[in-house]
């Protein structure tokens, strides 16, 4: 059974306040659940955050690396116009050319005399 982070958090929150320790606690949670649930070092470090006074335990957003949330878009973009640069796209979606590419790649469209086609790719004839 796979639990979310959050409930995690509020159950180890709970055996803080019940008295326990993070290590007993890791162990009732992994019991209870599943065996890899909550490792003991999982449950210190947010037992350290709630004797700090910090009960969120939400997540929180990440830096990094975006989330391109609908890459269908760049899709569209070639098939409305086929000439279209990828740092165009780019720019436009506010994503990384190499984002782009890959896409487009995975999608399966090639650069062809500077207009976005379909590529299939073919196994190649061989003469045995």
């Amino acid at each position: 059974m796979k639990v979310n982070k959050e409930k995690n958090r509020r159950v180890l929150q709970f055996f803080l306040v019940k008295g326990e320790n993070a290590n007993q606690a890791s162990e009732i949670v992994n019991g209870a659940y599943d065996t890899d649930t909550v490792t003991a070092n999982y449950a210190q470090f947010w037992f350290r955050r709630f004797r700090l006074g910090i009960f969120d335990v939400k997540n929180t957003p990440r830096t990094g690396r975006p989330v391109i949330e609908n890459v269908n878009k760049i899709t569209e973009i070639i098939e409305v116009d086929r000439h279209v640069s990828c740092r165009r796209i780019a720019q436009e979606l506010k994503i990384v050319r190499k984002t782009v590419l890959s896409h487009l790649n995975k999608v399966g469209s090639k650069k062809k005399l500077d207009v976005w086609v379909p590529h299939q790719l073919t196994p190649k004839n061989r003469m045995d």
